[in-house]
């Protein structure tokens, strides 16, 4: 194998494992109307206050999904109701 050859396989196992980091199963939360789903600012509020660290956040169908890492400092992927915060797994 040529040098090209092993750092493009080398970039491909890293590229897969960075992936499994943030692999989930399908995760739902309880469906409530838009109008119901408390504002995702007062999320991150809430997990800043309990030591998270938030690298970013997105809105699912029925879920808010935050990037980031815990006040432990493990690194994850989670999903929290978007009526009550809590914390849903999969």
């Amino acid at each position: 194998m040529t040098t090209s050859w092993i750092t493009r396989i080398a970039a491909l196992a890293l590229a897969a494992s960075a992936g499994a980091a943030f692999a989930h199963g399908k995760v739902e939360c309880k469906e409530y109307p838009k109008a119901e789903w408390r504002p995702h600012t007062e999320l991150e509020k809430k997990l800043i206050q309990e030591g998270w660290t938030i690298r970013r956040m997105e809105k699912t169908d029925t879920c808010y999904e935050v990037y980031g890492k815990t006040p432990d400092g493990k690194r994850v992927e989670a999903f929290f109701d978007p009526k009550t915060f809590e914390r849903v797994e999969d």
